[in-house]
């Protein structure tokens, strides 16, 4: 067949037309499968379920019905613990007593005493008895004064004359007792003093002079 040129020209131009016809055709095709695809993915992963919390160690999915199980927190582990577990049974070596004692053998109570408290006893061997230290101070000072005034009077005595307060006080001194103040003399004096008095047994000669009772009178 032999065509024209102007017949081969109108050919051309419409072979153009439909070229440009399918390329849009195949353009649009492909933007909407593209398009079809990406809604379809969006979708999908819209309607995936959230994920739950992380399961502890010791917890066991329940099924459809949700929740978990918990082996250590389940209320009724101590029940099936107590039926599976056998009882404990302790056995004794022949001739020897038990470890514990039997609950059903009661101890006989102490003896009470009238005043509700069980009798005292005497102390055992390796209790400590009571000592001066856990006695209180009032008595302590009491204690130290009569025996301070003990030592003058045997210091009167062996002297066999009055003496100051001074000289009594070097005897005491030397015998290991002390007083309190700063003067010691003035100390001595005013103990001496008081036992100077009527029915004392020392006997006031002068200024802080001092001799037994039965040997010497009131200046």
């Amino acid at each position: 067949m032999v065509l024209s040129e102007a017949e081969a020209e109108a050919q051309l131009l419409a072979l153009h037309r439909q070229r440009e016809a399918l390329d849009r055709a195949i353009a649009d095709l492909t933007l909407y499968l593209e398009l079809g695809r990406r809604l379809t993915k969006e979708a999908g992963l819209g309607n995936a379920p959230a994920p739950g919390p992380a399961m502890a160690p010791g917890d066991v999915p329940l099924g459809q019905g949700g929740g978990r199980w918990n082996h250590d927190t389940d209320p009724h582990r101590a029940d099936l613990a107590s039926h599976q577990a056998p009882p404990e049974r302790h056995v004794t070596a022949p001739g020897r007593a038990p470890a514990t004692p039997d609950p059903r053998i009661m101890p006989s109570p102490a003896p009470v005493g009238a005043s509700g408290s069980p009798p005292a006893g005497p102390p055992a061997a390796g209790a400590p008895h009571p000592v001066e230290g856990a006695l209180s101070e009032g008595v302590l000072a009491r204690r130290y004064g009569r025996a301070l005034i003990e030592a003058a009077i045997q210091a009167l005595r062996e002297a066999g004359r009055p003496l100051h307060a001074s000289e009594i006080l070097a005897v005491l001194t030397s015998r290991g007792f002390s007083l309190p103040g700063h003067d010691a003399v003035a100390a001595l004096n005013t103990r001496l003093w008081k036992r100077s008095g009527p029915g004392g047994p020392l006997a006031r000669m002068g200024d802080a002079v001092y001799a037994l009772a039965e040997a010497g009178g009131e200046a």
